[in-house]
C-alpha cells in the first residue's frame, strides 16, 4: 500500500481544561473593574451633592457626572490605590491607599479651559492629610479664571472693574419678621429649603427675587438682607490678616488671581494673598517666611513668576458656602472635572412617595 511521506501527521492536542464558573466570574469581574477604572479615570466620574453650598443650582442629594473629558484627565499621582475607591474602602475608614509614591501630576488635553461660571468639581485646596488628588471633592461655580482681578462690592461680583451677571439662582440669607409661627410648608412651596427659626420670626437663604415676593404677604412683617458692612473685616476671610485686608463674604479684594507665566511683586501687602501658592502649591523647595518677608534658599523673595494658573470658587448659596472667600485660589492641579449631567436626585427629608425629585433627572448642569 502507498504511502505518502509528505502528508503531515495531524498532532495530538490534550483538550482545554474547562474553568470553573469561579475563575469565569473571577475574570469577568476583573475585566470590569479595569474597565470602569480607565472610564472613571479618563472620561465621567459619578459625584454626589453633600452639602447646600451651590442651593438653588444643585440640590443637596443631587448626583452628577463629571466630564473629565473638558478640561483634561490628570494623571495619577497615588498610584497605589485600591481600584474605585476614594480615600478609603467600602464602608470602612480603611484608607484604600498608600502615599509610599507619590507622581508628579500632569494633564491630558481636553476639549475646553476652564470658564467663568462652569460648575467645577475639585480637590479642597484647605486639606492638608491626605494627598492632592485624594483630598475631598467639592463642587463651586468658578468666579475668576487666571488673570482676573476680582472684587466683591456688597455682594456684587466684579472682574476686572465690570459688574458680572449672578447666576439664575444665587441665594442670600435673610431675616423675616413675621406675626408667628409660619408652617414648613409655606417655605417649600416658596422654594425655600433652608429655615432657621429667630426672635419674631426666621433666618432663611433664599432669592433675591423670592426674597421680595415673601414681602407681598401679610403676615411677614419685614424682609431684611442679612449683608456685611464694608470695612468690617471677618478674621476667617482669606487671607486672615484683618488689620491689612479688611474684607467680608460680601466686601472682598481687589484681589489678583495668578496666571501662569505672570509675576507679582511682594510686599508687605501682597506677601499674605500669595504665600501660600508660592510655599505649597507651586511645589517650590527651600522657601520660608521669616520677619514678614519669604525666603528661598536663604535668599529674600521680591518678585515671583508662577508657574501654573489659579482660579476663584464660590458658592451659589453665598452666604452658606465655604469657598475662595475663605481659603483662597484653586491650583489648576486640583481642577477633577465639570459637573454635566444631573442623573438622579434624591431628598432624604422627603416622606419614601416623594423622596426622588422626578424633576431634576436628566437635567444638564448650568
Amino acid at each position: 500500500m502507498a504511502q505518502y511521506f509528505w502528508k503531515r501527521k495531524d498532532k495530538t492536542t490534550a483538550p482545554k481544561v474547562k474553568k470553573s464558573a469561579v475563575r469565569e466570574w473571577g475574570d469577568a469581574l476583573m475585566f470590569a473593574v479595569v474597565c470602569a477604572t480607565i472610564i472613571r479615570w479618563l472620561t465621567f466620574e459619578a459625584y454626589a451633592i453633600p452639602t447646600s453650598s451651590m442651593e438653588g443650582s444643585l440640590l443637596t442629594g443631587d448626583h452628577l457626572y463629571v466630564s473629565k473629558l473638558h478640561y483634561g484627565s490628570r494623571t495619577p499621582m497615588t498610584p497605589l490605590q485600591a481600584p474605585l475607591t476614594h480615600q478609603t474602602l467600602w464602608g470602612t475608614n480603611i484608607p484604600s491607599f498608600s502615599e509610599v509614591i507619590q507622581l508628579p501630576s500632569y494633564r491630558l488635553p481636553g476639549i475646553s479651559e476652564v470658564k467663568r461660571n462652569d460648575a467645577v468639581v475639585f480637590n479642597h485646596p484647605q486639606e492638608e492629610e491626605r494627598p492632592v488628588d485624594l483630598k475631598t471633592f467639592l463642587i463651586k461655580r468658578c468666579i475668576g479664571v487666571a488673570g482676573d482681578t476680582l472684587q466683591i462690592k456688597d455682594g456684587q461680583v466684579y472682574l476686572n472693574g465690570t459688574a458680572q451677571e449672578d447666576p439664575a439662582k444665587l441665594q442670600f440669607s435673610y431675616y423675616l419678621k413675621t406675626d408667628g409661627y409660619v408652617q414648613e410648608r409655606f417655605f417649600k412651596k416658596q422654594g425655600i429649603r433652608e429655615v432657621m427659626a429667630a426672635q419674631d420670626g426666621y433666618y432663611v437663604h433664599t432669592s433675591p427675587e423670592t426674597a421680595a415676593k415673601l414681602r407681598s404677604f401679610d403676615f411677614i412683617k419685614e424682609v431684611v438682607a442679612l449683608k456685611a458692612a464694608p470695612g468690617t473685616p471677618e478674621v476667617q476671610v482669606f487671607p486672615q490678616t484683618p488689620a491689612t485686608h479688611a474684607w467680608n463674604q460680601d466686601n472682598f479684594g481687589p484681589l489678583y488671581i495668578p496666571k501662569a507665566g505672570a509675576t507679582v511683586a511682594l510686599t508687605p501687602a501682597t506677601l499674605p494673598l500669595y504665600e501660600k501658592a508660592i510655599r505649597v502649591y507651586e511645589h517650590n523647595d527651600k522657601v520660608e517666611k521669616r520677619n514678614g518677608r519669604l525666603y528661598q534658599n536663604g535668599k529674600e523673595l521680591t518678585h515671583y513668576t508662577f508657574k501654573q494658573n489659579y482660579y476663584f470658587m464660590m458658592g451659589d448659596n453665598r452666604h452658606n458656602s465655604n469657598d475662595s472667600r475663605y481659603w483662597g485660589f484653586v491650583p489648576e492641579e486640583y481642577i477633577v472635572g465639570k459637573a454635566v449631567l444631573i442623573w438622579m436626585s434624591a431628598d432624604s427629608t422627603a416622606s419614601l412617595t416623594d423622596k426622588i425629585r422626578w424633576n431634576r433627572l436628566m437635567h444638564t448642569v448650568n
